[in-house]
C-alpha cells in the first residue's frame, strides 16, 4: 500500500485505511493569470504520481483540481491577503477582461499538463462558476459561530473559534503577528489572524451575496469546491509547500468547522523547485516555461523525468544540464524499448519489478526506483523481451511514453548528420582532438557514437 509523509502528523503512513478500494484526492489548482512554469508543475506531477501508483494497485481514484479564476490577491503570503486580484491586474496589463485572461491561461495550463502526461481530474471546477457554493458555506459558518459579518459587507472567519489552527504548519494563533505589509490591525477584525471569507467590491467579477456585492476570499474557494465535489471525507490533499500556510491552514479550519469533523486524512506537500540555484520568479529572470524546453530542442517529458530524479519532499535545483541529461536518458530508454520490442517477449523479472514498485510505495522514493530501473536496463543477463515488458509495465507509473519509438525508423536530430560527416573526415585525417570534440557535441544532441572495426556507428 502507498505510504506518504503527512505534513500535519509529521510522519509517513498509509494514505488509505486497510481494505479501501477507492481514493478521493484534492489538488489545489492554478491561479490562471500567467503561464505556469516548470516549477509550478512539480506539485501537479506529484498528484499524478500518487494517482498512477494507486491505480496500479487497483484503487479507484476520484480526483478534483480546481481553477482559481477570481479572488487570489497579490499579497497571498499574508494571513489575510491584500492588494489587487492577480487576474484583474494582468487583465489591465493586457487590455482584456478578467474572464478573457483566465480562460486563455487556463487553456495554456491544460495543454501543458497534457504534454506532461498528467491525467485530467474527474472534477475541475472553476471558482467563478461555484460562487453559490461559497456563499452557502459562508452562511453556514456564520450560523455555527465560526464567522461574522461586518457593517461594510465583509465576512471574516473567527480564527479563535478553531483551536487546532496551526497543526499543518506549526503556526499557532498565539504566536502569529499581524502581517508586516499591513499598517496596523484591521479594525473590522475581532482578532488580527482572522481572514476574509467575503470582500465587498463593485469592481469587475463580483457577485451579490446576503452581505452585499463582492467576491470570495481565496481560501474559502478550495473548501467549498472540495466539499462539493469530493464530500466530507477526503483521503489525500496535495499542493506545493508554499500553500501550507496560510492557505491550507485556513482551508482546513473552514472545511472542518463546516463539516464538524476532520475532513482531510492526509496532507501531502511537494517542496520548492529552484532553477540554477534560485527561486523561479519573473523578478530574477529565470522563469522557464515548458515551451522554452521544447524550443531548446528537448522532449518536454524530460521535465517529468528530471522531477522524478528527486523525491517530492526534497528541495530540488533544476538546471539546463539536468534537463539535457534527462532528455538523453529518455531518448536512450525509448531506443532500447524499441530494440527490445523486436525480440521474443518474455515474462517480466518479477522480483526486480517488485523492488521498483516497492520504492514507489515507500513515500514515492522515485530516485531509488529510477536507479533500480537503470540497473535493469544494463543487466544483459535478463532477456531483452523481459526488460521490454518490465519497462512498459513501469511506464504506466512513470508516464514517459517509453513506447514512442517502437516501429519507427531511426532518425537523427537536426544538425547531427553534418556533425557525423565532419567527425568521419576528422578521423580520416587522424585529428583526434576534433573527433573527440564532435563526439561530445553529438552526445549533447542525444546521439551516441561508437568506433568499430567497420567504421563509425551511432545510436
Amino acid at each position: 500500500m502507498l505510504r506518504l509523509y503527512d505534513t500535519r502528523n509529521r510522519q509517513v503512513g498509509p494514505v488509505l485505511p486497510e481494505g479501501a478500494r477507492s481514493m478521493r484526492m484534492y489538488t489545489c489548482g492554478p491561479t490562471v493569470y500567467r503561464y505556469a512554469h516548470v516549477g509550478n508543475f512539480r506539485s501537479y506531477v506529484l498528484a499524478d504520481l500518487i494517482r498512477r501508483v494507486s491505480e496500479r494497485q487497483r484503487i479507484r481514484v476520484v480526483a478534483c483540481r480546481n481553477i482559481t479564476d477570481v479572488g487570489h490577491l497579490v499579497d497571498d503570503a499574508e494571513i489575510d491577503p491584500g492588494g489587487e486580484d492577480k487576474i484583474l491586474l494582468q487583465a489591465r496589463a493586457e487590455g482584456r477582461t478578467g474572464l478573457e485572461v483566465a480562460r486563455f491561461y487556463e487553456a495554456a495550463f491544460l495543454s501543458d499538463t497534457a504534454t506532461l502526461n498528467i491525467r485530467p481530474p474527474e472534477h475541475s471546477p472553476r471558482a467563478t462558476e461555484t460562487i453559490d457554493l461559497m456563499i452557502e458555506m459562508i452562511a453556514k459558518l456564520i450560523e455555527k459561530g465560526h464567522a461574522y459579518p461586518t457593517p461594510d459587507g465583509s465576512v471574516f472567519f473567527d480564527a479563535a473559534s478553531f483551536p487546532t489552527y496551526g497543526e499543518i504548519s506549526g503556526n499557532r494563533l498565539d504566536r502569529l503577528k499581524p502581517g508586516h505589509r499591513l499598517e496596523g490591525v484591521d479594525p473590522r477584525k475581532r482578532f488580527h489572524a482572522d481572514w476574509a471569507l467575503w470582500k465587498p467590491s463593485d469592481r469587475e467579477m463580483t457577485w451579490e451575496a446576503p452581505w452585499g456585492r463582492g467576491f470570495p476570499g481565496w481560501h474559502i474557494e478550495c473548501s467549498a469546491m472540495s466539499l462539493r465535489f469530493l464530500g466530507e471525507h477526503i483521503d489525500v490533499h496535495t499542493g506545493g509547500i508554499d500553500l501550507r500556510f496560510p492557505h491550507h491552514e485556513d482551508e482546513r479550519a473552514q472545511s472542518d468547522a463546516t463539516a464538524g469533523h476532520e475532513v482531510v486524512r492526509h496532507w501531502v506537500h511537494g517542496e520548492h523547485l529552484l532553477f540554477d540555484g534560485r527561486k523561479m520568479a519573473k523578478s530574477t529572470g529565470n522563469v522557464v516555461l515548458l515551451q522554452d524546453v521544447v524550443d531548446a530542442g528537448l522532449d518536454p517529458l524530460a521535465v517529468r523525468l528530471a522531477l522524478l530524479e528527486h523525491r517530492y519532499r526534497q528541495q530540488m535545483n533544476l538546471t539546463w544540464d539536468t534537463l539535457r541529461a534527462a532528455d538523453r536518458t529518455l531518448r536512450r530508454w525509448r531506443s532500447h524499448v524499441a530494440e527490445w520490442s523486436e525480440t521474443p517477449s518474455r515474462p517480466m523479472p518479477a522480483e526486480r519489478v517488485a523492488r521498483i514498485e516497492a520504492a514507489f510505495d515507500d513515500d514515492l522514493d522515485t530516485p531509488l526506483a529510477l536507479r533500480l530501473l537503470r540497473e535493469l536496463e544494463r543487466d544483459d543477463s535478463i532477456a531483452p523481451g523481459s526488460r521490454f515488458e518490465a519497462f512498459l509495465h513501469l511506464d504506466q507509473i512513470l508516464g514517459l511514453d517509453l513506447s514512442a519509438d517502437i516501429g519507427r525508423a531511426r532518425s537523427l536530430p537536426p544538425g547531427a548528420a553534418e556533425l557525423l560527416e565532419r567527425r568521419l573526415r576528422a578521423r580520416d585525417a587522424k585529428d583526434w582532438a576534433v573527433s573527440d570534440r564532435l563526439r561530445d557535441e553529438l552526445a549533447a544532441l542525444g546521439v551516441r557514437v561508437a568506433d568499430t572495426p567497420e567504421g563509425q556507428t551511432w545510436s
